[in-house]
């Protein structure tokens, strides 16, 4: 049976199956990396929901997770300045903190995050993302735990999303007319 949301996909980018091996990939450098530390992940609402709930599964490590919605935007226009939506509720001072990105895109609202979360005073902290789309970047931000890399496409499924359709897809696909 055929997806009702499949007739706007072009192709599929990557497979259930490259999403899991994206997955333990990026869960492996994370073990390794914090094995005996507790990190705290912070998930980024919405998008990053599907691979945070997948990655902490992969996780051997002793870690907690929580939530943050931040957006940098009115309508389609960046407007320079971050608006939490809504915030943490742990205190993160002194905390290994991994934010958890569906993709890293223009980085804009992310680099802003960044500076916001080191103003509480983590321990550490790492940007975890399963995509990364360097063709995109505007802001001096990179990923230390990246599942894969995408040209300019425009990209849906496994959590991203079009006007809040195709997150529930279970692969990523490029959009039609992309």
């Amino acid at each position: 049976m055929i997806n009702e949301l499949e007739k706007d996909i072009d192709r599929v980018l990557f497979s259930e199956s490259d999403i899991k091996n994206m997955v333990k990939k990026v869960a492996a450098q994370i073990n390794e990396d914090y094995a005996g530390k507790k990190p705290l992940l912070v998930v980024l609402l919405k998008g990053s929901v599907i691979f945070a709930a997948d990655l902490m599964r992969s996780l051997i490590i002793d870690c907690e997770m929580d939530f943050m919605k931040v957006s940098s935007y009115s309508g389609t226009q960046s407007t320079g300045v971050i608006n939490v939506i809504s915030d943490l509720r742990t205190d993160i001072k002194g905390r290994h903190i991994i934010i958890i990105e569906d993709i890293i895109d223009t980085g804009s609202t992310l680099h802003k995050l960044v500076g916001l979360l080191q103003s509480r005073n983590p321990e550490s902290l790492k940007i975890c993302a399963l995509l990364d789309k360097p063709s995109g970047r505007k802001a001096d931000v990179y990923g230390d735990y990246i599942g894969g890399t995408v040209g300019n496409e425009f990209i849906v499924g496994y959590g991203l999303d079009y006007n809040e359709k195709f997150r529930n897809l279970p692969y990523i696909g490029v959009m039609r007319n992309s």
